[in-house]
């Protein structure tokens, strides 16, 4: 039997990446359409077809990638970083990787995304939380395999990969404790994402394991409930009374605390030492890269090329059998220490 022709191969007659021929392949945006159609020509050349699936083990697959517009407003996300790794991934698989974007109105009206009704994909990956009522609409109407990435399925029969959130709220507030800080904070509005209640909830088991009582008042919102945008004007409220510490419930709003907190007068770690999570420092400005980057953010780092290898994987099975599940997959992730923490007495210890 023939070889089986990749994007590499493609990639290579043209002197491009296997990222830009299955762009060109996919009809996605980032390409010219002179060279979109030098790699369809090509392609035809060397009898490159999406059919060759049947050739090679687990290649050949479309597969769609949603996510809610408000967690790429940045350009550079966490997302959009998770984006990549997936599609580094799927290529070197011979597979192409889509991705659509769900707006707000789309999200509100519970309307399919186009990648599905135009039936372009053989499976879909739905990254990120969407509000519950369009999760269990995607559920219920998805007629081509699919899981869940970064966020609990909407039912318990749904599967997902995800970081052990909890125990990572858990870790870094018990770190606070140990720096010896006992007066700490959370910011993260809750009820907004899982992701976000379970760092919450992680939080809260060490303030009750140090005999801590919660403080609402230490309790900061960094976002819309209703639509999960962050909105620096309307949120991070300061408290009158300050904590020593806070524990962010992402570096993105571990550093726009930062700015806030500059603004106020406050120093970092001087004033208030900050922890943040996922190890991804979206920079927001210049001020809150160069203030982050004098010390650098203690946090606790998500390991996303292992959750996208393990989300392909998950895929490919089940587009080769359909009765292929796995649940809830957790990774683990690592505390990553740096500057921009301030020990203030002995460690608290556990009551």
């Amino acid at each position: 039997m023939a070889k089986a022709v990749r994007l590499s191969d493609i990639g290579k007659r043209l002197d491009v990446s296997a990222v830009t021929v299955s762009k060109a392949l996919s009809g996605q945006k980032g390409v010219s359409e002179e060279m979109r159609q030098k790699i369809l020509r090509v392609a035809d050349e060397l009898g490159y077809l999406k059919k060759q699936r049947e050739e090679y083990k687990r290649g050949g697959y479309n597969i769609g990638v949603i996510v809610a517009e408000r967690y790429l407003y940045e350009g550079e996300s966490f997302y959009w970083k998770l984006y990549q790794e997936l599609s580094q991934i799927a290529i070197a698989r011979d597979c192409y990787m889509i991705l659509e974007v769900v707006n707000y109105n789309y999200e509100q009206s519970c309307t399919m995304p186009k990648i599905i009704i135009e039936r372009k994909v053989d499976g879909v990956i739905i990254v990120g939380t969407f509000s519950p009522f369009y999760s269990g609409y995607l559920a219920d109407n998805i007629q081509v395999p699919f899981l869940y990435l970064d966020t609990a399925g909407a039912t318990d029969t749904c599967d997902s990969v995800v970081s052990n959130n909890m125990m990572g709220g858990y870790r870094m507030t018990n770190y606070l404790f140990k720096m010896g800080h006992s007066k700490i904070g959370f910011v993260g509005t809750r009820l907004t994402t899982t992701s976000i209640d379970e760092r919450f909830m992680g939080y809260l088991k060490s303030l009750m394991e140090h005999g801590i009582s919660l403080k609402e008042e230490w309790l900061i919102d960094d976002r819309d409930r209703e639509s999960g945008n962050t909105i620096i004007k309307d949120k991070f409220i300061l408290p009158d009374e300050m904590p020593t510490a806070f524990f962010c419930n992402c570096d993105l709003s571990a550093c726009v605390l930062v700015r806030k907190l500059a603004d106020a007068g406050y120093r970092v770690p001087t004033d208030i030492s900050i922890v943040g999570f996922d190890n991804y420092v979206n920079k927001i400005d210049n001020f809150v890269s160069e203030l982050v980057n004098e010390t650098g953010l203690t946090t606790y780092e998500i390991n996303m090329k292992e959750m996208a290898k393990r989300t392909v994987h998950i895929m490919l099975h089940k587009l080769e059998n359909i009765n292929y599940t796995t649940g809830m997959f957790v990774l683990p992730g690592r505390l990553i220490e740096r500057g921009s923490v301030k020990r203030i007495g002995e460690e608290i210890p556990f009551i």
